[in-house]
């Protein structure tokens, strides 16, 4: 790995504060406090330095890499793979590797002391050193993405043709949203009013956690596989097109609503609000540009322009804001990038 760190002033335009280079093809990022992890395609996840991109750890995960997430307290760290998935412990260095031969998504904390890991038809909840504390009884297929409601006491599990809620230490499911389909991404709004499945019949399924009415959201011409909101929960933004689409979960929610749309790459590879309510969004495509968006504005079915493109010649594999100034880019040729932005308000 090799790195350029280049310092900015406070007030300075956007601007990269660091670059580094690792030895594999990133897939995904995560940052959180003063850390940032990028995982690689072929098992090794490096630590950084959020200031600086000082590689301070690393873990490897045989068998390869699809997912890394940093604790909220960056003190503990999680990675998965196609065979198992590793635990990383900042205060010693100490990894807890355990290959299970099941394919294991995602890992998604509920707090700095317990993470659920999608493990081949089930999810496995553990404490942070690694003991299992429960885990869910087995689904229809292989479990694709996971989240925590209520604090962390109600886990949604994503898998074919069902996302079902487990309350704490129970195997069986308190509560299940139906739709015949396979589910690629979940999204569970802040507010906790939707629960959101990007699926891979091309659509987007909603359902309204107080009463379960449901929506479905079709129409798209490719699978959908990226869900994200922003922290206000109003604003859900979707790949599954050249746009990205953005819905207004405001009010009533999004029925007989049109989207906004943002058009800027011919593939969308990564999505990421900017902490807060500003509105902003960061994509990424495989053309190897970021772009920029304030995303909530304009009109529905208006068609945006992004606010700033940042270009590099590499895909964009994952993007992560570490904070609301600094904005990760991680691209497939290893390159990895820490882009400065000046205020809340700009971009």
């Amino acid at each position: 790995m090799s790195n350029h760190i280049s310092t900015t002033a406070p007030d300075a335009d956007l601007s990269t504060v660091w670059s580094i280079t690792i030895d594999d093809a990133p897939v995904a990022l995560s940052a959180q406090g003063d850390l940032v992890a990028v995982a690689g395609a072929e098992g090794m996840v490096c630590v950084l330095d959020t200031a600086t991109g000082t590689r301070i750890g690393a873990l490897e995960l045989p068998g390869g890499l699809l997912h890394v997430e940093l604790a909220p307290d960056a003190r503990h760290l999680a990675a998965t793979g196609p065979i198992g998935y590793a635990l990383w412990r900042r205060e010693n260095g100490q990894v807890a590797t355990f290959q299970t031969g099941a394919w294991s998504s995602v890992a998604r904390w509920a707090d700095n002391e317990r993470l659920a890991v999608a493990s081949g038809r089930g999810a496995v909840v553990l404490a942070a050193g690694g003991q299992e504390l429960w885990r869910t009884e087995p689904a229809a297929s292989t479990v694709t993405d996971l989240a925590w409601m209520r604090g962390g006491r109600r886990l949604a599990v994503a898998a074919y043709g069902a996302v079902r809620c487990h309350e704490r230490h129970q195997t069986a499911p308190v509560a299940t949203y139906r739709y015949v389909g396979s589910h690629l991404a979940l999204a569970v709004a802040p507010t906790e009013r939707w629960i959101c499945s990007g699926n891979q019949d091309a659509s987007i399924h909603i359902w309204r956690t107080r009463d379960g009415d449901e929506l479905t959201m079709s129409g798209y011409p490719e699978k959908v596989s990226r869900l994200a909101f922003d922290d206000t929960g109003f604003w859900l933004a979707a790949d599954g097109a050249p746009d990205v689409t953005v819905w207004d979960f405001s009010g009533k929610g999004p029925a007989g609503t049109a989207p906004r749309s943002l058009r800027c790459h011919e593939t969308i590879t990564a999505l990421a609000w900017r902490p807060g309510g500003s509105g902003h969004l960061a994509s990424g495509g495989d053309d190897g540009t970021v772009a920029l968006w304030r995303a909530t504005s304009g009109r529905p079915e208006g068609r945006l322009r992004p606010a700033r493109t940042l270009d590099d010649q590499a895909p964009v594999a994952a993007l992560a804001w570490a904070g609301p100034h600094l904005l990760i880019a991680a691209h497939r040729d290893g390159t990895v990038h820490a882009h400065h932005l000046p205020s809340r308000t700009a971009l």
